[in-house]
């Protein structure tokens, strides 16, 4: 199957097989189980996936579990649980912590070789010593230790002889080199903590750097596709594949990384809204995390389509947000039922029409999709409508309810407004209204014409809902400004928009007393919602807004 994939990654791929450099295709998605997964990641995922499937290859899920500090199974169960949302299978299950031993074998083989000695340095230390980008680094004092005291000390730490920092183990490469990167970097550093796979096995764990390059040799990746803050990395990657005599060797490459505006991607900085409690989770629904846009109702169709139309090349930019709420509307439109629901009630008191008296009118569920059928509707002396669709004083071509005018009422009558009931602080609590039983909808009543439509809930039988608006999380527009700026946190937070979320109690029509978790209805003129997983019960329904009904964004 053909994807939007056909891209450069795709050209080299292509060209591999022709050539016979190589005779299958192996992916793989390799998070960090230390946060949870984003919009960005749902990029690599797409792009991973899609080109295995293209090829008739295989895509593992690999987590990069090497720092326990961090790692948790909160995490990994959280990424598998979004992968196969986004409706993917992977072929193989792997975790960085399978091949711990190997790992430690392998950098017993770069010590006998002289190509890694043990290190007591500081951190602060080594950082010193590394130089920088113009001034070249220079020799640790160790660097130089017998290959027989490399071995003995580096068998110690992994006997939990030393204490966290006190010994690491670096490659030794090129303290001159250009690229940072191969300036003897540290490929193993003590840690005391239990981890979430081999628990208290291991004392000594392998860094990123060292272990990400031997997974995916391990493994036989064919093509290791990764954002391209990665490049600098790829000379490390290949000397620790050579040097460790691995059989197989993985290609890098690299390309851009996906950013939508009012929105961090930093898992850094995300994990700071929810320690903060700036957000309630990691599955807030302001987060742009892949759970966060389940949890507010996005769906994995929309985003699928959005990451493939962003397309794949080597340059990173910021995405309009507005993008990818445009496919949401696009993938609902034709599939969510539409209902009524008042987010800030005003109560409307229909003089004329007989007390007691409930009737039931007929509504379409979805006027752009028929095939789904029609819904009953009660209708009576009390509704309730939007506080904004009346106005005691209101402008010139205002066409909703104000005294005298009339309007029609969705699926039922017309109404005119004859009084305005205010409590003693002058706020308008309730309008009186009389109603014509000849204009009734569908009866072809053409006797007049009114220019305002409004939506209602029927009073005695609606449904006490909440409704949660959002507004963007981050009001800088651009992610990569806030990605830049490591020092001063403070002006991260500060972008944090305080109107990020409006909690609203309102009703719904009394359909909609049994629906479930997730379920996305389109309420009539204010947008697609979706019934939050999180908060809502039998007695409490919770309506997350996902997407407004319109935007200026075009495709």
């Amino acid at each position: 199957m053909e994807h939007n994939s056909s891209n450069f990654i795709r050209n080299i791929i292509k060209e591999d097989l022709e050539s016979g450099k190589r005779n299958h295709v192996i992916t793989r998605f390799p998070p960090e189980p230390n946060g949870y997964l984003h919009i960005g990641h749902a990029k690599s995922i797409v792009i991973n996936f899609d080109l295995a499937d293209e090829f008739n290859g295989k895509t593992n899920l690999r987590f990069d579990d090497t720092n326990p500090l961090k790692e948790d199974s909160e995490y990994v169960h959280a990424i598998k649980e979004d992968v196969e949302w986004l409706g993917y299978d992977w072929d193989g299950l792997f975790f960085a912590s399978d091949y711990f031993k190997e790992m430690y074998e392998r950098a017993v083989l770069l010590i006998n070789k002289g190509k890694a000695y043990v290190d007591d340095l500081s951190p602060d230390e080594i950082r010193a010593y590394r130089g920088t980008l113009t001034d070249p680094g220079k020799d640790s004092p160790y660097r130089n230790r017998s290959i027989e005291e490399n071995l003995d000390l580096f068998e110690r730490m992994r006997k939990g002889e030393f204490g966290n920092g006190e010994k690491v183990l670096r490659a030794k490469i090129d303290m001159s080199s250009p690229n940072i990167n191969l300036r003897d970097p540290v490929i193993y550093r003590i840690s005391h903590a239990t981890h979430h796979n081999t628990g208290d096995q291991w004392c000594i764990y392998p860094m990123y750097a060292f272990a990400h390059p031997l997974e995916d040799a391990i493994e036989d990746v064919t093509h290791s596709i990764c954002t391209t803050e990665f490049e600098d990395q790829r000379p490390l990657y290949n000397w620790i594949v050579e040097e460790c005599e691995m059989t197989s060797t993985p290609q890098q490459i690299e390309f851009g990384r996906l950013n939508i505006t009012n929105a961090v991607m930093s898992k850094r900085k995300l994990k700071q809204l929810v320690d903060e409690e700036i957000v309630d989770g990691w599955d807030d629904p302001r987060m742009p995390t892949i759970s966060g846009l389940r949890r507010r109702g996005y769906t994995p169709e929309a985003i699928l389509a959005f990451v493939r139309e962003t397309g794949v090349s080597k340059g990173s930019g910021v995405v309009d947000s507005q993008m990818l709420d445009y496919f949401v509307r696009e993938d609902l439109k034709m599939k969510a039922p539409r209902t009524m629901g008042i987010v800030r009630p005003l109560k409307v008191v229909i003089t004329n029409y007989p007390e007691g008296q409930v009737e039931m009118l007929e509504a379409e569920i979805n006027p752009e999709n028929p095939e789904m059928g029609t819904r009953q509707i009660p209708f009576s002396r009390e509704i309730y409508i939007e506080q904004e669709d009346f106005m005691e004083n209101p402008p010139k071509k205002y066409f909703r309810l104000f005294p005298g005018n009339e309007v029609r009422l969705k699926h039922a009558y017309f109404i005119k407004c004859e009084d305005v009931i205010k409590d003693e602080d002058g706020n308008v609590v309730e309008i009186h209204c009389t109603y014509d039983p000849e204009t009734k909808s569908g009866s072809g009543f053409t006797g007049r014409k009114v220019k305002g439509t409004l939506h209602f809930v029927e009073a005695t039988q609606a449904l006490p809902a909440e409704f949660r608006l959002y507004e963007p999380l981050i009001l800088n527009e651009d992610p990569e400004e806030l990605e830049e700026e490591t020092e001063v946190e403070k002006t991260f937070l500060d972008q944090v928009n305080p109107n990020s979320l409006q909690v609203l109690k309102g009703f719904v029509e009394p359909n909609m007393k049994e629906v479930s978790a997730q379920e996305k209805f389109q309420f009539f003129r204010h947008g697609y919602f979706n019934v939050d997983p999180k908060h809502t019960t039998k007695d409490n329904l919770v309506f997350n807004l996902i997407v407004s009904l319109k935007s200026s964004f075009k495709l």
